[in-house]
């Protein structure tokens, strides 16, 4: 689908959401440029520049990088892409960053993935992993022949840190402290909409009507 004008939307969603696969899903079927905030962190810090070699003392040192710094490294990179329609991922996470962005850019949408904490405990915590391989098995759909170890190797398989229970909660838990402001946020100034489900498949038609619509030529 080829835009008729700018469009620039940001994506919400806890880990687990399939945020991802949305993501993906909204650059194919629409031609935004996906920006993750994620992907620009470890590249910075990769390529060791100022603010990268900034955010890696903070997180070694188990520090939260500050807004402005965030800010500063996203912001510096969409310059870059200023005549461009995008789709940001992983930012902002925190009405401070939010008023960042708002300085510089009008946000068309904000696109918030709502599914059930219930249904990302047990999607996230069914993975197992082999990890001299990496091949990833799932209780649920993709499981190993044999419980616990590789279909291949049959070496044991181990449970990733970040998918154990306990973290999976935790996580959850701070996502929704962080974000839950950031959402109230844009539902004032209108921009908010929410897609409900505990699939993707589920819950993508949907979001694909809304773009269709909102980005129509008579809107």
């Amino acid at each position: 689908m080829l835009l008729q004008r700018i469009f620039r939307a940001v994506i919400m969603g806890p880990p687990g959401s399939g945020k991802g696969t949305v993501s993906g899903r909204i650059v194919k079927s629409f031609g935004l440029m996906h920006l993750s905030s994620g992907d620009l962190l470890r590249a910075n810090i990769k390529a060791k520049t100022e603010l990268g070699l900034l955010m890696k003392s903070c997180i070694d040192q188990g520090q939260l990088v500050p807004d402005d710094v965030i800010s500063r490294l996203i912001l510096t990179e969409m310059r870059n892409i200023d005549q461009s329609s995008w789709l940001l991922d992983g930012f902002p996470r925190t009405v401070s960053q939010a008023e960042s962005l708002d300085n510089v850019y009008s946000v068309d949408t904000v696109i918030n993935l709502d599914v059930p904490y219930q249904t990302i405990k047990q999607r996230l915590t069914s993975r197992w992993l082999h990890l001299p391989s990496g091949r990833v098995y799932n209780i649920d759909f993709n499981p190993p022949k044999i419980a616990g170890l590789d279909d291949v190797t049959g070496e044991p398989l181990i449970q990733r840190h970040d998918d154990t229970p306990e973290t999976v909660t935790r996580r959850l838990k701070a996502y929704e402290n962080q974000t839950q402001p950031v959402l109230e946020y844009y539902r004032s100034k209108g921009v908010l909409e929410t897609f409900s489900g505990t699939e993707t498949n589920q819950i993508w038609p949907h979001i694909q009507a809304f773009l269709s619509k909102k980005l129509s030529p008579q809107n």
